[in-house]
């Protein structure tokens, strides 16, 4: 397939360009001007178009909460474990959904999904496309990251049951995290020797890929108390992590760069429904991007439906971030921030052909989406 004559916006390059894309297999082959199509290759004419890389939304739970059903399609809290490493967000994703056709038909075609924050620890995030019927052909990394919850959700959820205050919550992660480690050295230790190694524990087990650095914490923390918290948990046991929501974060600026992690901004486009949240700002992405900090904005579906992730981009552009790193924000950024760059979040050769035809800036709010390819097959238009 030969895609004609776009402008353009490959999130990599401020300026937007005129220009071909060359599609095989699914992926992007080439990109530039006056490229040939192969006899018999299926060419559309693009002229005048704006074309994106497909929208990724880096914190969202797409598919386990499940559009219009009530308790019954809500998968994604588990409310009696408040240490729960081992649940997987896979194994609650339903591809039927009606919100992921939702998402798809507003250019979102990657989304971060998991867990959601009753538990001080809540299981794994993982990374998705938003086509397909089921969720195992629609992967593109499983796990992504270790859910963590920091601030008022725990207590909320669990005052009755042991956690009534912020300490506790800090506590628990700590006590999960040493256990996780002696567990680790043990098991090291043991080598092949089975009457050594420690019994086997799954929580544990969840949690020795954030010890040893191959997958992040995600730490879901609003107020700025809260992020210095984990960070301060994060650099106690050398671990990765991610600050989620980070809607303080225009408070804390300067410790957060000086901690150098990727930040996921929203949702922002909703009532301040707890104390947490008052001082949220769609002016919080723009002064963390232009701080230096790789900065994502999301959705936190249902908070806020995901097919309005551009919409909370233009938002943020409205209230003074720089366009370019708006787009950033919603492409680029979360897929590094998933650690999914290499397939997905730009349009560059040998990344997969998912692609958005608008009719004009997606940012703004009445511009159509005309198109959407996943994988190089039009899904959508």
């Amino acid at each position: 397939m030969l895609l004609k004559n776009g402008i353009i916006h490959d999130a990599v390059n401020p300026k937007p360009y005129e220009a071909d894309i060359s599609i095989q297999d699914g992926k992007i082959a080439a990109i530039g001007q006056g490229l040939q199509p192969a006899p018999g290759e299926e060419v559309i004419d693009l002229t005048g178009r704006a074309v994106y890389p497909g929208f990724v939304d880096a914190h969202s739970h797409l598919g386990l909460d499940n559009y219009g059903m009530g308790f019954e399609g809500h998968d994604y809290n588990e409310m009696g474990d408040i240490v729960s490493a081992q649940l997987r967000g896979i194994d609650g994703f339903n591809p039927q959904d009606k919100s992921i056709s939702m998402a798809l038909h507003g250019g979102v075609t990657c989304v971060g999904t998991g867990p959601g924050s009753a538990n001080v620890i809540g299981g794994t995030f993982f990374a998705v496309k938003t086509y397909g019927n089921c969720v195992d052909d629609m992967v593109v990394r499983d796990p992504v990251a270790m859910k963590c919850a920091f601030g008022e959700n725990p207590k909320r959820c669990y005052r009755e049951k042991g956690d009534s205050a912020r300490m506790t919550t800090a506590a628990k992660l700590r006590d999960m995290l040493f256990q996780a480690r002696e567990y680790l050295e043990r098991k090291e230790a043991a080598g092949d020797d089975a009457l050594k190694r420690p019994k086997f524990d799954m929580k544990m087990e969840a949690l020795i890929p954030v010890l040893k650095g191959e997958m992040p914490l995600k730490a879901h923390a609003h107020r700025a108390d809260d992020i210095c918290t984990a960070l301060r948990i994060a650099k106690e046991f050398g671990v990765k992590i991610t600050i989620e929501h980070c809607t303080e974060g225009h408070l804390i600026v300067d410790e957060l760069v000086r901690a150098n992690v990727p930040v996921a901004v929203g949702p922002t486009l909703t009532n301040a429904s707890k104390i947490e949240l008052v001082n949220k700002t769609f002016e919080t992405p723009g002064i963390l991007a232009k701080a230096g900090l790789q900065v994502s904005i999301i959705t936190d579906h249902s908070v806020i439906p995901e097919q309005y992730l551009s919409l909370c981009a233009g938002l943020a552009v409205k209230a003074g971030m720089d366009p370019f790193a708006a787009l950033q924000a919603i492409t680029i950024n979360p897929a590094k921030h998933l650690g999914i760059d290499g397939r997905v979040g730009s349009l560059e050769a040998g990344k997969d052909a998912d692609i958005v035809v608008a009719g004009g800036d997606p940012m703004v709010s009445d511009t159509n989406i005309l198109a959407v390819f996943l994988n190089g097959q039009n899904v959508v238009g």
